[in-house]
């Protein structure tokens, strides 16, 4: 794999998982309806920021690891291979009815919004997990390890923002949407097809 391939393969199955709701598109819908857009863009921020900090964090250990040990390199394979693939089938086989906004967080001050973006995403182990997963996935050979996957965990950031901004800026039409039981099922079962997908190339890959 080439670096520009590398780089419009993540983009497309990052871009996917960006849309796909969760905790922090929650959050930030939450926010926007309740307290406001600049609440909602501090919390935005602190969700990016949260995800750098994991970026870095698993792009530094991972690039060590990989650089010397081909045992690590087999062992993150496998065990990213199969939590990919597992995550793939629970996605497909099993998607939400519905996406949860949760109740109103009622008025706080704007930087208690920016730290609870943040810690949405420190405190939350899944995103550490599916970064080692993820990351290695894209990384050419050839290619230092660290500095390009927490490249890529800076495209992801940047992602997100990007589809912060369109929540923030159509709150009520896109919270309707995903209240939608076709709508949460077809991007659950789509993301778990991408999942598998990945994991299954994870799978075949040689060094």
């Amino acid at each position: 794999m080439t670096v520009p391939e590398a780089l419009i393969a993540f983009s497309l199955a990052a871009g996917l998982l960006t849309i796909t709701p969760g905790l922090d598109t929650a959050l930030v819908l939450r926010t926007a309806a309740v307290d406001g857009a600049k609440s909602a863009w501090l919390a935005a921020v602190g969700i990016g920021l949260g995800t750098l900090v994991w970026g870095g964090a698993v792009a530094l250990g991972l690039g060590a690891l990989l650089a010397a040990s081909q045992l690590a390199f087999e062992v993150l394979k496998w065990a990213g291979a199969a939590y990919l693939v597992w995550l793939g089938l629970q996605l497909i086989f099993r998607p939400r009815d519905r996406f949860e906004l949760g109740g109103a967080g009622g008025a706080a001050r704007p930087l208690v919004w920016l730290r609870r973006g943040l810690f949405t995403n420190l405190l939350n182990p899944k995103v550490g997990v599916f970064y080692v997963s993820f990351l290695p996935q894209f990384l050419p050979k050839g290619v230092p390890g660290a500095p390009f996957m927490f490249g890529l965990a800076c495209l992801h950031v940047a992602m997100g923002i990007v589809w912060f901004a369109a929540l923030i800026g159509a709150t009520r039409p896109i919270a309707g949407a995903l209240q939608k039981t076709s709508v949460v099922r077809w991007l659950d079962r789509l993301t778990g097809g991408v999942f598998l997908g990945f994991g299954v190339r994870l799978a075949l890959e040689r060094r």
